[in-house]
């Protein structure tokens, strides 16, 4: 017999306005299914991000079928972890974990939740010249599902610039050498005079990061622009964009595509994609909390 009911939750730092549980649980009401989203919040438990291995630990032995992993604990959690799937074997870190047989094993739904947005969002958009703004956690995976797509070269610009080089170095020994270069902020105009597109990761665009990360004046209309910030869904730096002539794409899918991978890998169920927009684009019009951050890993 299928199963029918389902518990799972999401472990981070600040997720109280997450939307993952509201995603997760609007999908499988429509689909007859009992489901229980709980957040895990480390700074409401009291505890350090190290702490992750522990709460994997028991919620594995109070039954959960699995979690989400969120900042700042997508690499941490790693060592905690059975089995690690090759996606984020590849990319050094996990947002989602599945309890198997009473083993624990690491996923990551983000590399795919971008992939699949910007295939339906910008399905014709040229990709020899990416540069890609943010090192983080959230431009790890967003970087990975550009060269998957197919991308000639991205350029990963960061303020710290060990963290752009020390991405870029894990891209070329993934992708092959060549294909990714850190970039140094100082010739930002220059890159993106020269680019067919920029992907924005950085948490610039939030409701705690009003603005944009870039002077607007370097957009031009040959330039297309991927956010990764889903609240609010229009960002200071879309609506520049789309001002200019700029074809763009919003956080909104990114977040419903990782939240419909993590969906099917705990419940083996098909989630409907299109439902789920439909349900960020409402979800996401609410008021946005000052320093959220949730599963999809725009901070990090």
């Amino acid at each position: 017999m299928a199963q029918e009911s389902f518990l799972v939750g999401l472990i981070g730092s600040g997720i109280g306005p997450s939307l993952s549980p509201a995603l997760h649980e609007r999908e499988a009401d429509r689909q007859g299914l009992r489901y229980l989203y709980r957040l895990i919040d480390i700074d409401t438990l009291g505890v350090t991000p190290d702490a992750v291995g522990d709460l994997v630990r028991a919620a594995r032995d109070l039954g959960f079928d699995g979690l989400n992993i969120t900042h700042p604990c997508k690499q941490l959690v790693i060592g905690h972890l059975d089995a690690l799937a090759p996606q984020a074997e590849a990319l050094g870190a996990v947002n989602t974990v599945v309890f198997e047989d009473g083993r624990a094993i690491g996923h990551n739904t983000d590399v795919t939740g971008f992939a699949a947005s910007f295939a339906r969002g910008l399905p014709d958009a040229p990709l020899d010249r990416v540069v890609q703004l943010g090192a983080g956690g959230a431009g790890a995976a967003v970087a990975h599902a550009a060269l998957t797509l197919g991308a000639g070269h991205v350029t990963v610009v960061d303020p710290l610039p060990d963290r752009a080089s020390d991405l870029a170095a894990a891209l070329n020994r993934h992708f092959g050498e060549g294909r990714a270069v850190a970039g140094s902020p100082d010739r930002l105009a220059s890159l993106l005079a020269g680019a067919d597109g920029v992907v924005h990761a950085t948490p610039t665009g939030m409701a705690a990061h009003p603005g944009l990360p870039f002077p607007a004046g370097l957009l031009h209309p040959g330039l297309w622009v991927a956010e990764v910030v889903y609240r609010p869904l229009e960002t200071e730096l879309l609506r520049t964009a789309r001002a200019v002539g700029c074809p763009t794409l919003d956080g909104g899918g990114m977040a419903v595509f990782q939240a419909a991978d993590a969906f099917r890998l705990f419940t083996g169920r098909e989630p409907d994609s299109t439902r789920m927009l439909a349900d960020i684009a409402e979800l996401a019009a609410g008021t946005p909390a000052a320093g959220e951050s949730d599963a999809a890993g725009v901070r990090g």
